[in-house]
């Protein structure tokens, strides 16, 4: 097939240190390739990949000190894919709702899978009237908000299968692995490693957004001597950081799309203590590939438990379930419906 794969520019394809969105299209559009589809991908120009590269910007955003608007990269970027439309079979859009008004013109067949979160109060007006617009969800948990759209299916995420290292022999630590921000509670870890008398490292990055949560509440608690900031990482650094630890701690506050950290993790055999929330169900097996609590103190008595688990079964679930080729596969399946069920928009508003 001739395919698509429009990314954001805020980080390149694959991103040198956070950025998740990024990183799926990365796996998904070199699985593609290798499967010998005619790819082509709109992202950053420092982005590196095995299909035809089409760059409306040299630099990613958030690494280019020079940019400004990040907007314009993105009009840009919508402009060519736009121009090339009726080159290729499918168009798969991976930044939002950005290109609706123009993708509702779009004479090629289209779909859009959402990353984020869809718990915002201004998004249920925008799917009212984007009803036509074909959209994949990351989790069945993530479509809850908006049940209105006009969902394809759910695609969970794949990483391929060698990109981490299994280890079966862990170190005396715990891990966060994500962002510094109020919605994924790192705090909460932080408390949950003390309570245990278990050392915590965190790889997280800290957006300028958060800035102030940092500095107010996160950065009193590193004072802590069983606490590590180990600042953000890239995937070079994951299998290490990851494969060392006793367990994840993912004790989120939000409606989370996916989590990504959870399936890096059980590829390197490590368990997940997850809270309750967004997709940690459908990602994380309750006593097989970790424990699912409802606060801090369900986090602790599940810490004490982590010896019942098998680092080996994680992996394995790890190979069954979230292998780039599943996921790869599961995309193509959407792409050829999306082919035969296209049909031309017969008026424009």
């Amino acid at each position: 097939m001739r395919i698509a794969q429009v990314a954001p520019l805020y980080e390149s394809v694959p991103p040198r240190l956070y950025g998740g969105t990024e990183r799926v299209v990365s796996y998904l559009t070199e699985e593609l390739v290798r499967r010998g589809h005619d790819v082509t991908l709109f992202a950053s120009g420092d982005s590196v990949t095995k299909a035809r590269l089409h760059a409306p910007r040299p630099f990613s955003i958030r690494l280019d000190r020079n940019a400004v608007d990040g907007l314009a990269g993105h009009i840009l970027m919508l402009e060519q894919v736009f121009q090339r439309a009726k080159s290729f079979d499918v168009v798969h859009f991976h930044i939002d709702y950005l290109h609706f008004p123009l993708s509702r013109r779009l004479l090629a067949a289209q779909f859009t899978t959402l990353h984020g979160r869809l718990d915002i109060s201004e998004l249920a007006a925008l799917y009212d009237e984007y009803r036509d617009m074909p959209v994949v969800s990351i989790s069945d948990a993530q479509r809850e908000p908006l049940s209105q759209a006009r969902w394809l299916g759910t695609v969970r995420h794949g990483l391929p299968r060698g990109l981490y290292r299994y280890r079966a022999e862990p170190e005396a630590y715990f891990a966060y692995l994500g962002r510094i921000c109020p919605e994924k509670q790192p705090d909460h870890a932080i408390r949950i490693a003390k309570r245990c008398g278990v050392k915590i490292k965190l790889a997280a990055k800290v957006d300028q957004a958060d800035r102030a949560y940092f500095r107010e509440v996160i950065e009193p608690m590193l004072r802590h001597p069983l606490v590590e900031f180990v600042g953000e990482i890239g995937e070079a650094q994951k299998s290490a950081f990851l494969g060392g630890a006793r367990a994840l701690l993912f004790p989120i506050g939000w409606p989370e799309p996916f989590g990504l950290a959870m399936i890096e993790a059980l590829a390197c055999g490590t368990p997940v203590i997850a809270y309750r929330r967004g997709s940690v169900p459908e990602v994380i097996q309750d006593g097989v590939t970790g424990f699912i609590v409802d606060d801090e103190d369900g986090a602790v008595r599940a810490a004490g438990r982590l010896d019942e688990l098998s680092r080996a079964r994680c992996r394995a679930v790890f190979e069954a379930r979230f292998g780039v080729e599943r996921m790869a596969s599961d995309y193509l399946a959407l792409y050829e419906t999306a082919a035969r069920g296209f049909r031309a928009p017969a008026t424009v508003r």
